[in-house]
């Protein structure tokens, strides 16, 4: 048996980490402003871009657990570390955001046909606090956006919730204005319509890799393909691959080698096949001569 691997555990730059952090700490002091400003004004509106919020919190401080677990050596007993963990926590995340979007629509159709009395003022300067916060985030995470996969992440984490804070400002501004007061139910339910295809999303890919589905951007076949293109080598079987982690894609093979060819030659070969053509740098090749191949065919 042969295994090629990247680093399970490569230490990441500590200034994303950084970055990352504070990014969170922001989101944390959002969603506590727009939670109060939710009770304080009445806003559902406010209440549920807090949701969306906690939903940025949530996700930033999954890039963070991550950028963290990585950096947590393995062990006897955890032969990958915490690297599970980041999963785990973002398939409770999406859970709890499909329960906090379903809670919102649900009053704010009950809101639609009874609208209640707003503090618009306040309303307006809570929802622009929290967009000034979103902006901070943003420039926080942009240099480091292109370089690290779990900055990236949050970084269109907030990006997205922008979208929620621009909903409830030009709902402060229609109630203010035209005095039309549904414009607050109008926005919760976008916000809510925002958050839903985030959970769904998450939750999917969670479960995905939980139950070790094959990664959305490996195509088995095409591996297969060019395992079998490889000269030296007869037949592939037992091919699988899986997801650790985000950004840490594992396969596995037996490979059967044609009589008279050099095992370590075709060993450097699929190891190249993977890394270069896709980008799967953990791997592991179990190198199998002809005649047990034909013996594994046999029923006794």
């Amino acid at each position: 048996m042969a295994h090629r691997h990247g680093a399970v555990g490569t230490a990441p730059q500590a200034d994303p980490l950084r970055r990352l952090v504070a990014a969170l700490a922001i989101s944390v002091v959002i969603l506590a402003v727009e939670l109060v400003g939710g009770l304080l004004t009445n806003s559902l509106a406010l209440l549920a871009d807090a949701g969306h919020v906690f939903g940025d919190v949530a996700g930033i401080g999954l890039a963070a657990l991550a950028t963290w677990a990585a950096r947590r050596a393995p062990n006897t007993k955890r032969t990958y570390g915490l690297l599970r963990a980041e999963i785990l926590a973002a398939a409770l995340n999406a859970v709890i955001l499909f329960g906090l979007a379903g809670l919102i629509l649900l009053e704010a159709v009950r809101r639609l046909a009874d609208p209640p009395p707003l503090a618009d003022g306040l309303m307006l300067v809570v929802a622009l606090v929290g967009l000034i916060g979103n902006l901070l985030s943003l420039a926080l995470l942009h240099p480091h956006r292109r370089d690290s996969l779990n900055v990236r992440g949050a970084y269109l984490e907030v990006l997205g919730d922008l979208a929620g804070s621009v909903a409830v400002i030009v709902a402060a501004g229609f109630i203010i204005v035209a005095r039309v007061a549904a414009a607050d139910a109008i926005a919760s339910i976008i916000i809510a319509v925002l958050i839903l295809p985030r959970a769904w999303s998450v939750l999917r890919e969670a479960v995905d890799i939980l139950l070790e589905a094959t990664p959305r951007r490996v195509d088995l076949d095409e591996v297969q393909g060019h395992i079998r293109g490889i000269p030296g080598i007869a037949d592939v079987h037992d091919l699988h691959a899986w997801t650790v982690t985000s950004g840490l894609d594992v396969l596995s093979a037996h490979v059967v080698l044609e009589p008279g060819a050099d095992s370590s030659t075709i060993l450097d070969e699929l190891c190249r096949c993977l890394s270069d053509d896709f980008d799967i740098e953990h791997s592991t090749f179990q190198l199998e001569s002809p005649d047990r191949r034909r013996l594994e065919g046999v029923s006794v």
